[in-house]
């Protein structure tokens, strides 16, 4: 173990590049992660969430630089990181034809070093809301109760850093409100690396997020100061009682951009962060069209993720 340079950080990850043959699906990528964070990855589909999860818990190696978990280096030391890491991959593998006692029982045996293997069993059966359930076989659960027996082998021991590959993927609204409610409790006491397409989950869940693209980071900060990574924009939401083109509202001074986004209603955006209700009514009187409702509409996590990763 080579600690030295990482006593601050949980996980460090220096100028990591992974290659499958000629594909690059990581391209130097840096990244620290302390103690406590909830730390949400987002990318589109193949931008390489998935991979950098993987060479953080020692699944897959890099083909160049280094990852570091509270000091251990995921190639050297992959049973330390083992030990110290719960993982929840995207597809959840589990053996369904065993009851969800027998299982975690039976993943508990890995970890030689727990002690009151029914306690344990029972603890995490009950933080991760399976209780009602935990008499049944694995096959005969729900997608929701899976995705919950997935997370309980992940915490079977109690690791420090839980990394979870959509985790929430496939759920009812009520089953993700339990499992956002479980992760933002863990994330009191440990460090939490989730990836997802749900851009309410990391508003709700996280506390800084990371966005990869092309296998590079484009986006590394808290949701609240993303917004300023897009530039200065000012959004209004526009309804107009007549039908209108893009080209038409083009005319209006300091436009940057407009979408339609449902019958006669228009997402415009203003340049410079400047305020345009003034310009948007004087172009509606100069036409003679009816403004039904105007509003202001402020930048969420979509339209940031959009923006960044569009190219």
């Amino acid at each position: 173990m080579d600690s030295e340079g990482f006593e601050m950080a949980t996980i460090e990850i220096k100028n990591i590049t992974k290659l499958y043959g000629a594909q690059k699906a990581l391209d130097d990528v840096s990244l620290q992660i302390d103690k406590g964070e909830v730390v949400g990855l987002l990318g589109p589909n193949g931008a390489g969430k998935s991979t950098l999860m993987k060479i953080i818990t020692s699944f897959i190696p890099p083909s160049s630089g280094s990852v570091f978990v509270k000091g251990y280096d995921v190639e050297e030391d992959s049973l330390e990181i083992r030990k110290i890491v719960g993982y929840l991959p995207e597809n959840n593998p589990l053996y369904t034809d065993m009851y969800i006692k027998e299982y975690l029982k039976f993943v508990l045996r890995i970890y030689k070093h727990i002690k009151n293997a029914n306690k344990v069993v029972q603890d995490v059966i009950e933080l991760t809301g399976l209780g009602p359930e935990q008499k049944k076989k694995i096959s005969a659960l729900s997608k929701g109760y899976r995705q919950r027996v997935g997370l309980a082998q992940a915490l079977i021991h109690d690791p420090e850093v839980l990394i979870l590959d959509e985790p929430t993927s496939g759920l009812d609204p009520n089953q993700l409100m339990e499992i956002r409610q479980i992760i933002s409790e863990l994330g009191k006491e440990k460090t939490v690396i989730l990836s997802t397409h749900i851009m309410q989950e990391v508003e709700a869940v996280c506390n800084r997020v990371v966005i990869i693209d092309k296998g590079k980071i484009v986006a590394n900060d808290t949701t609240k100061n993303l917004s300023k990574l897009v530039g200065s924009t000012m959004q209004f939401r526009v309804e107009f009682k007549e039908k209108l083109n893009e080209k038409q509202l083009l005319q209006i001074p300091h436009i940057l951009n407009v979408a339609k986004t449902g019958a006669n209603i228009w997402l415009i955006e203003a340049r410079d962060n400047k305020d345009i209700r003034q310009e948007i009514f004087q172009f509606a009187v100069t036409n003679n069209y009816n403004v039904l409702s105007l509003s202001q509409s402020e930048q969420n996590m979509e339209d940031v993720f959009w923006r960044l990763t569009r190219g």
